[in-house]
């Protein structure tokens, strides 16, 4: 997870390639607000260290409202512009759009309006995300986190509206087990699917052991053949030890064969 200390999420480069991670998944709004010189580092860092930046989370920051009265289209576009240009830079094919703080419908503002205004936007952003080879993974957050797109089934219902091929979905495990929502989405999402994020409910953390509900989670990639990637989101006050322990879950989640 992406701390004030490091909005990036760079930090943690080196240790992953050490671990033996397959890529790291950095914060796009962090990404986006770096000076030229600082950007620059950063992509020199990445090609040192051996571990490429294959999605970016946290596509919008707050301050570029997607919904209500305030929201600006010709902003939001103009950002994405930029965060995409630096995106492809770095050899990204995923971008993360969860941005609850961008999103969220305002008090009193109409929930099918915002709904339009996502719509509307991600229209846009189709198309100019297959100019740079990238697809935008639509992120369903909980309701403690966010007031629209919850769900995985809203989603799904989100991707088929916008109607691009570079706009697709992402279900993360935790978001999914907090609403309680029944992973057979996944199935029913099939190949819209395109990328997942993982931790464990209690406390958001990196994953310690196998559990039988993340069998079920990842039974169903294996029932669809999901062919994407997984990324460890969560929080941690252990570090080195939660990362090497989490990377040995997923990977014995992964190569788990049977139903």
């Amino acid at each position: 997870m992406i701390s004030p200390a490091d909005p990036v999420g760079a930090d943690i480069v080196e240790s992953l390639a050490e671990f033996g991670y397959d890529y790291i998944e950095l914060s796009m709004a962090g990404v986006a607000a770096l000076p030229e010189a600082a950007f620059n580092g950063l992509a020199e860092r990445l090609r040192r260290s051996g571990i490429r930046c294959e999605a970016l989370n946290n596509f919008f920051p707050a301050r570029v409202r997607l919904t209500g009265d305030q929201a600006r289209l010709d902003l939001a576009l103009e950002y994405a512009d930029h965060a995409m240009d630096r995106a492809s830079a770095l050899g990204a094919e995923i971008i993360v759009f969860g941005s609850s703080g961008a999103k969220n419908v305002p008090a009193g503002f109409p929930m099918d309006a915002a709904w339009r205004q996502i719509v509307e936007l991600l229209r846009y952003l189709g198309p100019m995300a297959a100019k740079r080879n990238l697809t935008i993974a639509i992120e369903p957050l909980n309701r403690g986190e966010a007031n629209i797109v919850n769900l995985g089934s809203d989603g799904l219902r989100l991707a088929r509206e916008t109607g691009h091929s570079n706009v697709q979905l992402l279900i993360d495990y935790y978001h999914l087990a907090i609403e309680n929502e029944n992973p057979a989405i996944i199935v029913e999402a099939g190949s819209t699917l395109r990328h997942t994020h993982f931790a464990k409910v209690e406390g958001r953390t990196f994953p310690d052991a196998v559990e039988e509900d993340y069998s079920t989670f990842f039974a169903g990639l294996r029932r669809i053949a999901y062919p994407g990637r997984c990324s460890i989101e969560a929080y941690t006050k252990d570090f080195a030890a939660d990362a090497r322990r989490g990377l040995a879950v997923m990977r014995q989640l992964a190569s788990a064969t049977g139903d």
